[in-house]
Formats: C-alpha cells, structure tokens, sequence
C-alpha cells in the first residue's frame, strides 16, 4: 500500500484489517497521508497492538489522550477518539471482534457496502470507496463488488484512496479532487 507516510504504516495497513478501518475512518478533513499512518502511531502508544477488545475497553479520556498526544492523531482528536472506541465497539459486538470479518463475511458487493456503511464514520460514499479499496488493492471481491463501489470501482478512476498505489497515482486523485470541487464551485 502506499496510502501512509511510512513503510511501517502501509505494512500495518496490508496485514492488520483495524488499522485499515482506522486509517480510512479517520481520512476526513485530513490529508490522507496523515489519516493512514495515524493506525500505526496508535498501535506503538497502545503498546504495539491494536486489538478491537482493547480499544473498546479502554478508558476512553486516556483513549482521547492517545489521540492527543503530540504530534495529535487528527485534526479533531476528541471527536476521532470516539469515533475510532465506537468502531471497535460495534466490530466486538457485532463481529466477534474481527475486523476482517466486516467484508469476510459479506456475500456480495452490495452487502459489504451495506456492512461498511454502518460503521462509525463510513457514510453511503465512504463505504463504496473502502469497498474499492478493498478489491483494488487487496483483492477482496465479492461477487458484484466493482458496481457496489460504483466509479470507485472503475478501473483508472483515480477518483479516491482506492486508486492511489504510488506517487503518480496519488497526484492523479488529487488532482481529480481539485476539479471536482473547482466545478462544485462552479
């Protein structure tokens, strides 16, 4: 993967489902960059894992000081702190606490969208685009996957993280994202 700032956030991101639902709840507002390294500053302040149980338990003003923490984890640590406890709350209960489980267990594209957008911070867009993410670049394709994601899904669309694999991939989708809110402007 190439959506963090380090070598160790894009290995933790390919290996451990979490921290890729961290990193793509927490890309708002921030530069993506920041919002997919941010799992892996986590795992180290949490002690060198991130486990769904833990995270849920966890006492969340100490939670919210981990996302403090200089250099901060978001734009909005208070708010992301939450948002990230409530995620691992509903993959505990509703997931055995298995993140992976999220689109493991979904029979369809359509159904990993529905699944993904029920999660804190994944609204209808958001789920699509993580659905590309997932059959773009870890090859996670239930049947129908690439029209659930809708033009995420397209190949060379270069619209969102889903396509960003290097350098020029990544300017491509930020220059796509320039356009469309230049013509949002219009």
């Amino acid at each position: 993967m190439y959506l963090a700032s380090t070598e160790a956030a894009n290995e933790l991101l390919e290996h451990e489902p979490l921290a890729l639902l961290i990193g793509m709840l927490l890309d708002q507002q921030i530069p993506m960059e920041k919002a997919f390294t941010s799992p892996e500053v986590l795992r180290e302040r949490l002690g060198g894992a991130l486990d769904a149980r833990a995270i849920a338990d966890y006492d969340p003003d100490r939670f919210e000081e981990l996302f403090r923490t200089p250099p901060a984890l978001h734009r909005f640590p208070a708010a992301m702190a939450k948002r990230v406890q409530e995620l691992a709350r509903i993959i505990v209960e509703r997931f055995d606490a298995d993140p992976a489980a999220v689109w493991t267990q979904a029979t369809s594209g359509a159904e990993l969208v529905q699944r993904v957008g029920q999660l804190p911070g994944f609204g209808a867009q958001k789920a699509k685009i993580f659905t590309a993410l997932l059959g773009k670049q870890l090859s996670i394709r239930p049947s129908g996957w690439r029209e659930a994601a809708g033009d995420y899904g397209a190949d060379g669309s270069y619209r969102s993280v889903a396509d960003v694999t290097d350098a020029a991939s990544l300017q491509k989708v930020r220059t796509f994202k320039k356009e469309q809110k230049a013509a949002a402007r219009g």
